[in-house]
């Protein structure tokens, strides 16, 4: 038989529950339903174990190095005008071809702009289809019209001015803006080295590389801190380099933490182990020790909305496995109330003056959890 005490306790836990349904709605019946998409469907729920954790370990980039394809590239790289370049043509014991126009003047000012139609003007030999074309190219076009006029030409041609090819570095480096593509092949590394490189509040992980309205995401902390030449790329005219900023790169971790909130990833990625320690650690009295949830969201593309993973701590040396696990931006970190604190909670607020095990928060703090 239960105990008198215990069914005063239950009515007046019931009347209390009552009429607080009554204080949000007088003078009459309202009738609230909320109902919201099941998201049982939309959402993937994976323990973190030790096969996850291996799998992120060999997932990890590591020093490589450089591809073939991109060695090729390099060996193969050859300049080829454009419309807008300058070209220097010096033809040798004739300097009324070399410099018709005075010595006062720079070689960019007084060689031989290549006009929108890809050609140029020279003496005795007149216009010179010079696009597209490299320079022992255009030298040996020049040397055999020359030679109806002079006799044995010597001709050398060079770039006075690279116009004609450029590529766009944006976002958190130091001097973003335009350069040249020139006689030199310029990669990533190269381009970031002639901007001077990233700034301090720099994504290292998300750098962007948009070619001819494709993307393509790129790690230079792995290309630079971890030696991963397979990152680097060759850069070709039209390209657009955007380095992020690492502002939105942060996690949040909420529920049964001692101090709940943002914690920014900065280059250097966090493990879960190491924010649940920036969080003050867990809450041992209020916390669901199975409970510790990692929330991430899913590309806009995918039927899945998030994937959540779950560490239990119930044996403590399942840390190992969190301090194995890395943590991305955006993702939530979140640990749930234990079943006796959650009970504890609602008596509190109901009958405050109880003291009851577990129950560690004023009443305010229990309100606002709820």
């Amino acid at each position: 038989m239960r105990h008198p005490s215990f069914l005063r306790l239950a009515l007046a836990l019931a009347g209390a529950a009552w009429l607080s349904g009554c204080a949000l709605a007088p003078g009459g019946h309202m009738d609230y339903r909320t109902e919201t998409a099941p998201l049982d469907d939309l959402v993937d729920i994976e323990p973190i174990t030790p096969g996850l954790v291996a799998t992120y370990r060999n997932t990890v980039s590591r020093a490589a190095p450089m591809p073939e394809s991109l060695r090729a590239e390099l060996d193969a790289w050859t300049y080829r005008i454009g419309p807008g370049d300058v070209l220097s043509i010096i033809v040798y014991d004739h300097p009324e071809l070399t410099i018709p126009a005075g010595a006062e003047r720079s070689a960019a000012e007084a060689g031989n702009q290549v006009r929108n139609d890809g050609t140029i003007f020279y003496p005795f030999i007149g216009r010179v289809q010079v696009a597209g074309k490299t320079l022992d190219e255009v030298r040996e076009l020049v040397s055999t019209r020359l030679a109806d006029y002079v006799f044995e030409p010597q001709v050398d041609v060079g770039i006075a001015d690279f116009r004609s090819q450029r590529i766009h570095v944006s976002g958190a480096v130091e001097t973003p803006g335009t350069l040249p593509i020139t006689s030199v092949p310029m990669t990533v590394t190269d381009a970031l080295g002639q901007v001077g490189g990233a700034r301090d509040d720099a994504d290292w992980h998300e750098v962007i590389l948009t070619r001819n309205g494709e993307e393509q995401r790129l790690s230079l902390y792995a290309l630079l801190r971890q030696g991963d030449q397979t990152q680097n790329r060759l850069l070709q005219d039209g390209d657009v380099l955007h380095v992020a900023s690492a502002e939105n790169q942060a996690v949040a971790v909420m529920g049964q933490v001692r101090t709940p909130g943002n914690i920014a990833l900065g280059n250097e990625r966090l493990s879960l182990t190491d924010a649940l320690a920036r969080a003050g650690g867990i809450n041992e009295t209020t916390a669901q020790p199975s409970g510790i949830f990692v929330i991430r969201g899913q590309a806009a593309d995918s039927d899945k909305l998030a994937t959540v993973y779950q560490l239990d701590i119930r044996n403590a040396t399942a840390f190992t496995m969190g301090s194995h696990f890395p943590l991305q931006p955006q993702d939530v970190v979140y640990v749930t109330t234990a079943p006796l604190a959650r009970w504890n909670r609602v008596i509190s607020l109901l009958l405050p003056s109880i003291r009851l095990p577990g129950a560690t928060a004023d009443s305010i703090s229990d309100a606002r959890d709820l």
